[in-house]
């Protein structure tokens, strides 16, 4: 059986606690998949992705129109659209974690702690990243709604249709997906029934969503290699000295379709 990054990573630290270092050629990402048993899907799900090898891709891109381009009856349309040509690129997203004292004498429960507790800090740090990425591209727009939280992002789904899309994801806080959505009728069975992806995290503010057409709409661009080592981390990430390990995968979103994205806001 393939080692985990885990166990890759207790053999190095046994050898050398002070610099160990282990190398990937895939994203580490990958390796921790919480969703074959716990039906939760992170924001790296709901895109298809692309390799960017030498950390650029240059591609295409379409715009809103001005104002003063609006179509019939007020609403966007296709030939108003502005299309261009933009650089895309990766950057590195970081989980840390402190390896407890005694736990750096024990290999397999060095190894089960990277695995799985290193592994869902980045997993954290990815959703945090990814979700700041789309919302603050300048392109996605806001989408303000008055009365309920449900009607808002339905809204949003009728939008990027108008704009000749098919939003399948979203992103929503827990706590609007357990007090507004589950229990509210029928609408989880409604999107269920439309395929609709939902990825609950805490980096998009309660009574907000991100709904958009993330499998047409973008690209998860992957650099195809990650690392785990012993490192200094930036001041602040833990109250007290100690050995701090980080996992770290390089990656970005390449949002070439803006017009079908929209950010759920109250009013």
């Amino acid at each position: 059986m393939t080692e985990t990054p885990g166990k890759r990573f207790a053999h190095a630290f046994v050898a050398d606690p002070e610099h160990a270092q282990v190398d990937f050629d895939f994203t580490l990402s990958d390796a921790f998949q919480p969703t074959n048993d716990r039906p939760r899907l992170t924001v790296r799900n709901l895109f298809r992705k692309q390799r960017a090898d030498s950390g650029t891709v240059r591609s295409w891109f379409e715009t809103r129109p001005g104002a003063d381009a609006a179509g019939r009856d007020g609403r966007l349309r296709e030939a108003a659209f502005r299309f261009s040509v933009a650089e895309y690129g990766v950057r590195p997203i970081t989980g840390w974690v402190q390896v407890p004292e005694d736990l750096a004498k024990e290999p397999e429960g060095l190894a089960s702690f990277i695995d799985r507790r290193l592994m869902v800090r980045l997993g954290t740090a990815e959703n945090l990243a990814l979700t700041r990425e789309l919302l603050s591209h300048p392109d996605v727009a806001p989408l303000p709604f008055k009365g309920s939280y449900t009607a808002g992002v339905l809204a949003a789904f009728e939008e990027i249709e108008q704009t000749g899309g098919t939003g399948h994801a979203m992103i929503v806080n827990p706590a609007d997906y357990y007090g507004e959505l589950v229990g509210a009728g029928s609408v989880l069975q409604d999107l269920a029934r439309e395929k609709v992806m939902i990825c609950r995290n805490r980096h998009v503010a309660p009574g907000h969503a991100l709904v958009g057409d993330f499998a047409m709409a973008a690209r998860l661009l992957e650099a195809g290699h990650s690392v785990i080592k012993v490192a200094e981390p930036p001041e602040g990430t833990f109250d007290q000295p100690g050995t701090a390990v980080c996992a770290e995968v390089y990656e970005g979103v390449a949002v070439q379709l803006p017009t079908h994205f929209f950010h759920v806001v109250p009013a």
